[in-house]
C-alpha cells in the first residue's frame, strides 16, 4: 500500500521538524521543504537515512515543482520569532504572501489538502480577552510587528479565497505560544531566553514590568492538535495553545526554580506594540477536535531544559542548542 505524501514547507524549523516526526510516525512520507533561513539541518538530521523522508532546499516564495503525487501540503515556511521577523521584515512578507501563494499553487495541482500554520498575533494586541476564533484583531499594520502580524493576516485570506473560489481543501490552525526542545537559542522567544540566561548566571531580561500575559503550549500537545485539524473537516481557523496564562515575571520566577538559578531579574523597556495579554479560547478545538494540551508546564519546561543543557531528552534527534 502506498503512503500517502505531505509536504512541509518550513520543514527544518522547530514546529515543521516535529512535524516531519509525527506524520513520518503516522504513516506519511514526508518531503520537508527549507530555504535554511532560520531552520536548522539539526533538526532533521535524525532523518536523513529514512526512506519515506525528503529534504528540499527550496525558498517558498519561488515556484516549487515536485513529479510525485502530494496528499496534502502544510504551510509553515516563515520567520516566526520578534528578532527573526525584525531583521528579516521583507523575507516575512513575502512568504506570508508569495510563499503562501505558491504553496496553494502546489496543492492546488496535486489535488492535495492545505493547512496554514497562521498565529495567535493575527489577533495583535487583542482588547478581547481570552481571543476566540470569531475576534478580528487590534493590529498595527504599520508597525515593527506588522511585517509578521499582516503577512499571516494576509495568508489566512489567501487561503480562504482559495477555498471559496477555487473549492480547495483548506485548514488553518491559529498557534499560540509554544515550546519545547529544537528552539533556537537567541531567536528573542520568551522561553529560550530566560532558560539560556538562567543557566548562564545571567540576568533575565523582563520587558516593561513583567504583568503582560503569555500562555504556554508545549510542542507534543500543538502537534497532537494541528494533526487532529489536518485530519478533521474544519475549514474555518482553530486556536491550538494552552488557555493557561500567566504574567511574564511568574513565567521568569518558575525559570528560576526549575534551573535552580541564582540569577537575577532585570527590567527592560517594553518593545513597541507588545501584546499585553495573551490567551487561547480553545473552545472550539475542544468542541470540534476533542483536542485540549495534556502535557504540565514544569514537565515540559524540565524537558526544555535539558535540552539546553544538552543533555538527553524525549524527543528523537533532539540535539543542544548549539548544534550547527
Amino acid at each position: 500500500m502506498n503512503r500517502p505524501t505531505a509536504v512541509i514547507t518550513g520543514g527544518a524549523g522547530f514546529l515543521g521538524s516535529h512535524l516531519c516526526d509525527r506524520l513520518l510516525s503516522e504513516g506519511y512520507s514526508v518531503v520537508c521543504v527549507d530555504n535554511l533561513i532560520t531552520g536548522r539541518l539539526s533538526n532533521i538530521e535524525h532523518l536523513t537515512d529514512n526512506p519515506d523522508f525528503d529534504f528540499v532546499r527550496h525558498d517558498i516564495t519561488r515556484d516549487l515543482h515536485l513529479d510525485q503525487d502530494v496528499d496534502c501540503v502544510l504551510h509553515f515556511a516563515s520567520p516566526a520569532s520578534p528578532r527573526d521577523y525584525l531583521e528579516l521584515p521583507i523575507q516575512t512578507l513575502k512568504v506570508g504572501s508569495l510563499g503562501t501563494h505558491n504553496s496553494l499553487g502546489l496543492a492546488m495541482a496535486k489535488g492535495a489538502r492545505f493547512l496554514l500554520a497562521s498565529t495567535s498575533e493575527t489577533y495583535g494586541d487583542p482588547l478581547v480577552h481570552p481571543q476566540s476564533e470569531e475576534y478580528w484583531g487590534n493590529v498595527n499594520p504599520v508597525g515593527p510587528r506588522g511585517v509578521y502580524d499582516e503577512a499571516k493576516r494576509f495568508a489566512e485570506a489567501m487561503t480562504m479565497a482559495y477555498h471559496r473560489y477555487h473549492g480547495l481543501d483548506t485548514r488553518i490552525v491559529r498557534i499560540f505560544n509554544t515550546y519545547g526542545p529544537r528552539m533556537r537559542g537567541h531567536d528573542g522567544r520568551v522561553v529560550p531566553s530566560f532558560i539560556q540566561q538562567a543557566l548562564a548566571g545571567e540576568p533575565l531580561t523582563v520587558f516593561g514590568d513583567g504583568s503582560q500575559t503569555r500562555s504556554f503550549c508545549y510542542v507534543a500537545d500543538l502537534v497532537e492538535g494541528i494533526f487532529r485539524l489536518l485530519k478533521s473537516d474544519v475549514t474555518t481557523p482553530v486556536n491550538i495553545g494552552n488557555p493557561r496564562e500567566m504574567t511574564v515575571l511568574q513565567f521568569a520566577e518558575k525559570i528560576l526554580e526549575l534551573t535552580e538559578s541564582e540569577s537575577v531579574i532585570a527590567y527592560r523597556d517594553l518593545p513597541v506594540d507588545d501584546p499585553k495579554i495573551r490567551q487561547p479560547d480553545i473552545t472550539k478545538a475542544r468542541r470540534e477536535l476533542g483536542w485540549e494540551p495534556s502535557v504540565d508546564l514544569d514537565a515540559g519546561l524540565s524537558e526544555t531544559i535539558r535540552y539546553f543543557k544538552g543533555e538527553p531528552t524525549s524527543i528523537p534527534g533532539a540535539h543542544p542548542v548549539g548544534a550547527p
